[in-house]
């Protein structure tokens, strides 16, 4: 999937981001779920940036999707080879494989149940209604989802 449709993020994202980033680093938990912090060297800075994320498990295998269309951080996993995953002060590398829309389609919708803290922000986004795993089914192509592979 290539870069496509951008829609700019929410006024609020960046100082929210600050803020869990920093609870994750305390141990401390978010609206009941332990953030897990992304860290990926900027595509064309190459400056390490750092980004909440919100990680599902299916099939025994993880997973995330990103937020919004054109969102930075996934612009930014697109490059490199590795990330950085980081839960409290434990850091973990790994690959990020994007997955085509067949495959992220039922990862889109199994997104609901799995994720409930980011139902709330891609509604707030503006990009589904009422959160039913349909209408996140519905935005393959638009939110890609990738999958944790370890290096």
């Amino acid at each position: 999937m290539g870069d496509g449709e951008r829609i700019k993020p929410p006024w609020w994202l960046k100082p929210a981001n600050k803020v869990r980033i920093r609870l994750s680093r305390l141990g401390m938990s978010f609206g009941g779920e332990s953030p897990v912090v992304l860290a990926v060297p900027g595509r064309t800075s190459g400056v390490l940036r750092s980004t909440p994320i919100a990680p599902m498990t299916v099939d025994g295998k993880r997973y995330v999707v990103g937020g919004f269309p054109g969102a930075d951080w996934v612009r930014n996993v697109r490059a490199p080879n590795e990330v950085t995953l980081t839960r409290g002060r434990k850091p973990e590398r790994v690959r990020m494989v994007e997955l085509s829309s067949d495959e992220a389609k039922p990862l889109l919708r199994a997104f609901p149940p799995e994720v409930p803290t980011g139902v709330g922000f891609i509604k707030r986004c503006g990009l589904v209604k009422d959160g039913h795993p349909e209408e996140f089914a519905a935005l393959t192509g638009r939110c890609a989802v990738f999958r944790f592979e370890p290096v």
